[in-house]
């Protein structure tokens, strides 16, 4: 029902419009103490594309099978449930956020408004270096499967060169990093709809493919999940050892599932939509990998072939399906990597305008400026693009480096996410936290999950950061700065950057005056101070 308002003489005025979904959002952002710039167009399916083509089941498990099978046999394939109830409890916090904070940048933001001011920029400062080297990375799994598909792929040599491989690599990587910065450029409709479509063909593949290898199981699950292959043996904490080695597999997939959230000023009714994005592209992510691995471990023809370590999954796909199928799955493979690249780096791009736009970064002006025609903020897309692209010509000489740097980034999100959950943490053990009233909340399980989360984002990290030789220094002579290169890199990033903000940037932050929210009440309270 309209209602009418009452004019001076008791009659009745205009009639009042009814209030949209759209102004709603716009208020609510407001309320943050920043004016809507970015045009709402994403739907629900489009915010939980957005997540599940960052966290990309295809592309992750396709590009670490090999390193899981390498390190802890056929049995890493617990390590997979193992990650995802960890990311579950650190998901479940995020969704609360989600519905607390609909704004870009969701890491950044959260970490903002849990930690305060300093704790927010070194936790988007982390993201945003982690992020770029994961779009490089990211990048890099069309040498693992296009090459596979057709040797035509292979542009630099026969590929038998010694740096035949690492050129190639960098040449596809610059390639899609190319196509990701102009789609990602022209507007956020332009990336949803190319990142919604190849995210339904992802999963209508995924879908197939373990229907596929299901048709062609060899082996009962008991004798397959228990298979260790004697690794570990001789080591101090014997196969256990391995497994958490063999873990990173999985730790370096199921993650990104932020990205649902990140895109709130460019979705309708985020507070409601991005918390049921993030749960549902988690969960979708983990069944459907769990599937395809279980399914992969029980058909490949060979369980102990040494091809599982070198060849990994597209190995297994083309083994056991023959070429012609198997090829048509790795082209499924490659339409993932691209939309996992697009979702990549439209999350980084939307983490560098919020930061920017409180003037928490170099040139910020410029950062956060918004396209008038496209809606979307330009020169991030650039600078992230062209960053990403000059980290990928690191892999040609030093591929050992360019490894070493790829495992650091995925500590350096996790940490991100640490510098979220502990926090929040710390409001709920102050009686601080509130989740938004008629949105997602946990209710009495808030505490419990988010001490699990924060025990979880710790020892993950610490696993994921432990010097060991066959991830930081797996070939070639043996230097400390490599074997600790997590702990020194983490540190200089750290540390330097945080320096930069302290005696520089810090003076400087606040809402910058073409972004900060304008009350068109006179007598409305002014917004709150950033930070």
């Amino acid at each position: 029902m309209v209602r009418v308002s009452t004019g001076p003489g008791g009659g009745q005025g205009p009639a009042t419009p009814p209030r949209t979904q759209t102004q709603d959002d716009d208020d609510a952002l407001g309320e943050l103490g920043y004016r809507p710039e970015l045009k709402r167009t994403l739907g629900n399916f489009h915010t939980f594309a957005a997540g599940i083509s960052y966290i990309s089941i295809l592309t992750g498990t396709f590009q670490l099978f090999y390193f899981g099978i390498s390190f802890g046999g056929p049995a890493y394939w617990w390590s997979w449930p193992m990650v995802f109830v960890g990311q579950l409890m650190v998901a479940l916090c995020f969704c609360e956020l989600a519905a607390r904070y609909p704004v870009a940048g969701s890491i950044y933001n959260w970490a903002k408004n849990m930690g305060g001011p300093h704790v927010g920029w070194l936790g988007g400062w982390m993201m945003m270096t982690a992020t770029m080297v994961t779009l490089s990375a990211v990048a890099l799994a069309y040498q693992i499967t296009l090459p596979q598909i057709d040797s035509w792929f292979q542009f630099v040599g026969d590929g038998s060169g010694r740096n035949d491989q690492a050129a190639n690599a960098v040449l596809l990587g610059t390639v899609l990093i190319l196509f990701s910065t102009l789609v990602n450029a022209f507007g956020v409709k332009l990336m949803a709809r190319i990142n919604s479509a190849g995210v339904f063909i992802e999963l209508i593949a995924a879908v197939a493919l373990i229907i596929f290898l299901g048709a062609h199981i060899t082996r009962g699950p008991s004798s397959a999940l228990t298979q260790t292959d004697g690794l570990g043996a001789g080591q101090s904490l014997g196969y256990f050892g391995a497994f958490l080695t063999a873990s990173l597999a999985s730790a370096y997939v199921m993650y990104g599932f932020d990205t649902a959230s990140s895109l709130g000023e460019e979705s309708h009714n985020p507070g409601r939509n991005a918390p049921r994005a993030i749960l549902r592209a988690l969960i979708a992510s983990f069944l459907i990998g769990a599937f395809i691995l279980l399914f992969a471990l029980l058909s490949v023809p060979d369980l102990h072939a040494e091809e599982l370590a070198t060849g990994g999954l597209q190995y297994v796909v083309l083994e056991t399906l023959g070429h012609t199928v198997g090829e048509v799955f790795l082209w499924a493979v490659v339409i993932a990597i691209t939309v996992c690249v697009l979702a990549v780096q439209a999350a980084g791009i939307r983490l560098m305008f919020a930061m920017a736009r409180d003037n928490n970064l170099p040139a910020g002006t410029k950062l956060a400026r918004v396209s008038p025609r496209f809606r979307t903020p330009v020169v991030p897309a650039v600078v992230i693009g062209v960053v990403g692209v000059v980290i990928l010509v690191v892999n040609i000489n030093q591929p050992q480096i360019f490894s070493v740097i790829t495992s650091i980034a995925i500590i350096m999100i996790y940490l991100a996410y640490l510098l979220v959950t502990l926090p929040m943490l710390v409001q709920r053990l102050r009686g601080r936290w509130e989740p938004r009233e008629g949105k997602f909340s946990l209710g009495r399980w808030g505490l419990p999950i988010n001490v699990l989360a924060v025990l979880w984002g710790a020892a993950m990290s610490l696993n994921l950061a432990w010097p060991r030789a066959e991830v930081y220094n797996a070939t070639g002579p043996q230097h400390w700065y490599l074997r600790w290169g997590a702990f020194l890199f983490i540190g200089i990033v750290a540390v330097g950057g945080f320096a930069y903000y302290w005696f520089v940037q810090r003076h400087k932050t606040g809402v910058l005056a073409e972004h900060r929210f304008q009350s068109a009440d006179p007598t409305a309270p002014p917004p709150p101070p950033n930070g």
